[in-house]
């Protein structure tokens, strides 16, 4: 029992500490009627653009989801190949894929910086296709955290030029 007390007395010793002003080291206080200035340090988190992407790409996942009747279209975009691929989410399973690393668009196109527009717009049709022959009509769009702008939309707009339905 007097164990449980001296427990309760320091819980509601340490909660009192909580709400009393934090002692400054190092600063004399006077009697005044006016606060000190102190100087306060406030640093931000940082983030990289990997992270901010990922979060960007999980809010989005919230409310894109891939079913059997309209799977998702899955976008990566590195620096140095497109990705693209239709994914049912609720087997877990990739219906179709299409990316820059598969020899019929490397072997077309001759690039060494990266992928451009127009590789984005080749990989868009083979994925479009690739749906079409499977019987896949319509999907729903996940950009993957990047902006709806560039290679994403170049791969978007030429898949929907080939047959798919967003």
């Amino acid at each position: 029992m007097s164990a449980s007390i001296s427990f309760l007395g320091t819980a509601i010793a340490s909660s009192q500490q909580l709400w009393l002003r934090p002692k400054l080291v190092g600063v004399t206080t006077t009697l005044s009627p006016r606060p000190q200035s102190q100087s306060l340090l406030v640093e931000a988190k940082a983030t990289t653009k990997r992270e901010d992407r990922t979060a960007r790409h999980i809010r989005i996942r919230k409310k894109v989801e891939g079913t059997p009747e309209r799977p998702r279209l899955a976008v990566f975009r590195s620096n140095k190949h497109i990705y693209a691929q239709v994914i049912d989410d609720t087997k877990m399973h990739t219906l179709a894929s299409a990316s820059t690393m598969q020899k019929p668009i490397s072997e077309e196109f001759d690039y060494t910086a990266g992928p451009t527009i127009e590789v984005a717009k080749k990989v868009g049709e083979v994925i479009a296709k690739s749906c079409l022959e499977k019987g896949i009509t319509k999907v729903a769009f996940d950009r993957g955290g990047y902006p709806y702008h560039g290679r994403v939309e170049a791969l978007a707009d030429a898949a929907r030029e080939h047959g798919l339905q967003f």
